[in-house]
C-alpha cells in the first residue's frame, strides 16, 4: 500500500528529476520497440550494476523476474549479469546481450555517461532500453526511478530535525556520492538546498565508488582536519557509506546525527540502536514493477502511456517516458509503518539476539 507520507505530486517529481542539456536525440517514442510482433516469450536482458548494495540481489533481481514471469503469463525469460561496479564490464555484458538478441534492455548504469554508446548499439540492434534506478545517457527509451532531489531534501530535512538548536553550533560533514552516477549529483543538491544557510559545512565529499571503506577513510580525514569535538552531525548519501562513517565515529569515541539512504537491514538495525538517525526507505516494488512493465510493453510493441505518466531529459535525451516513484524518511518511529509493513523485513529479521534489547525499547515487538 502507499502511504500518504509517500505523496509527492508528479509534476514537482517530473522537475526535479529533469537534468538540463541540448538534447541531440529525441526521446523514445513511448511505440518505440524492436519486436513488435513478439508475444509472451520475450528474453529481457537486466544489467545492475554492482552487488555490495544489499539491495540489488536481494530485491531488484527478484522483484523484477516476478514481474516479468507474471506479465508474461510465465513464458518471459530474464537474462541477468551484475557489473560489480565496472563500467567496462558493463559495456561487454550490453555487448553480449546484443548477441544474444535479448527484445528489450533494462540497464542500472555503473557510469551514466560512459554507457552511452552501448545505449546507441542496443538502439541499432533494434533493442529498446529501459534506464533503471540511475538515468543512462544515450537513446533510452524509458526511464524508472525514485523522487532523487527530494531524496536529498528528505535526508537534509532530517539532519535539520535531529540537529535541532544546535543546528549552526559546529560542523556537519557532507558523504557525497560517486560523481560517476547522476543520482548522487541529485541527492547533493536536494540536501544543499535544504542545508544550506542553517548549517556549516566543514568537510565535504564525492565518494569514490560509494564504498564504505572509501566512505571511512574521508570520515577520518574529515575528524583530524575539524577536531572531534566540532563535528556535529554528519550528512551520508547512502547506508552502506554511513556504516563506514559510524565506524570512524566510533572509534574516535563520536556521537552525532548520520543520514542514509536504502533502507538496507544493516541501516535499520542501525537506527534501532541510534547509530544512525535515519534512512530514505526506496520502496524497490513499485519501481521494479514499473521497470518490468515498460520493459514488457516495449518488447511487444505496445505503448508506454497507460505506464509512464511523466517526462524527463537526459543529457542526450529528451522527454523520455518515465515512472518516478516517491519515498519516505525512515526513521526508529516508522520501522513498523514502513519496511515492515511493507514485507521488506520481518521483525524477526531485524531484532535478531543483538537487538532484541534495543527494539523492545523502541516499541518494535
Amino acid at each position: 500500500m502507499r502511504r500518504a507520507a509517500f505523496a509527492v505530486a508528479a509534476g514537482a517529481m517530473a522537475v526535479s528529476l529533469a537534468a538540463c542539456g541540448s538534447a541531440k536525440e529525441s526521446g523514445g517514442s513511448s511505440k518505440e520497440s524492436g519486436s513488435a510482433k513478439k508475444g509472451d516469450a520475450i528474453k529481457v536482458g537486466l544489467l545492475l550494476p554492482e552487488n555490495q548494495t544489499a539491495r540489488y540481489e536481494k530485491f531488484d533481481k527478484p522483484l523484477i523476474e516476478k514481474k516479468v514471469k507474471e506479465l508474461t503469463n510465465g513464458k518471459g525469460e530474464v537474462v541477468y549479469a551484475n557489473a560489480k561496479q565496472d563500467a567496462t564490464l558493463q559495456n561487454q555484458q550490453v555487448d553480449t546481450m546484443i548477441t544474444n538478441k535479448v527484445d528489450v534492455l533494462i540497464v542500472d548504469a555503473v557510469d551514466s555517461a560512459a554507457i552511452k554508446n552501448s545505449v546507441q548499439k542496443a538502439k541499432d540492434a533494434g533493442i529498446p532500453v529501459v534506464a533503471y534506478d540511475r538515468l543512462a545517457q544515450g537513446p533510452i527509451s524509458a526511464y524508472t526511478s525514485f523522487d532523487n532531489k527530494t531524496v536529498g531534501k528528505t535526508q537534509g530535512e532530517a539532519l535539520l530535525k535531529a540537529l535541532g538548536s544546535k543546528a549552526k553550533s559546529g560542523k556537519i560533514v557532507m558523504m557525497n556520492g560517486s560523481v560517476t552516477d547522476p543520482n548522487a549529483a541529485q541527492f547533493k543538491a536536494g540536501a544543499h538546498e535544504v542545508l544550506d544557510g542553517k548549517v556549516n559545512v566543514g568537510k565535504e565529499y564525492d565518494t569514490k565508488e560509494w564504498k564504505p571503506e572509501n566512505a571511512n577513510s574521508n570520515m577520518e580525514g574529515a575528524i583530524s582536519a575539524l577536531g572531534k569535538k566540532n563535528i556535529i552531525g554528519v550528512y551520508s548519501a547512502n547506508d552502506g557509506m554511513a556504516g563506514g562513517i559510524i565506524t570512524a565515529l566510533k572509534a574516535a569515541g563520536i556521537k552525532v546525527p548520520v543520514t542514509g539512504q536504502d533502507a538496507e537491514l544493516a541501516g535499520v538495525q542501525r537506527i534501532v540502536t541510534g547509530d544512525q538517525y535515519m534512512s530514505v526507505y526506496k520502496p524497490y516494488a513499485p519501481e521494479a514493477d514499473a521497470a518490468a512493465e515498460m520493459a514488457v510493453d516495449l518488447a511487444q510493441g505496445k505503448a508506454l502511456d497507460a505506464v509512464a505518466k511523466d517526462k524527463v531529459d537526459s543529457p542526450t535525451t529528451k522527454q523520455v517516458p518515465s515512472v518516478l516513484v516517491p519515498v519516505t524518511a525512515l526513521t526508529k518511529d516508522n520501522i513498523k509503518d514502513t519496511v515492515v509493513k511493507d514485507g521488506v523485513y520481518t521483525i524477526d529479521e531485524i531484532c535478531t539476539a543483538q537487538y532484541k534489547a534495543a527494539c523492545d525499547k523502541i516499541g518494535l515487538k
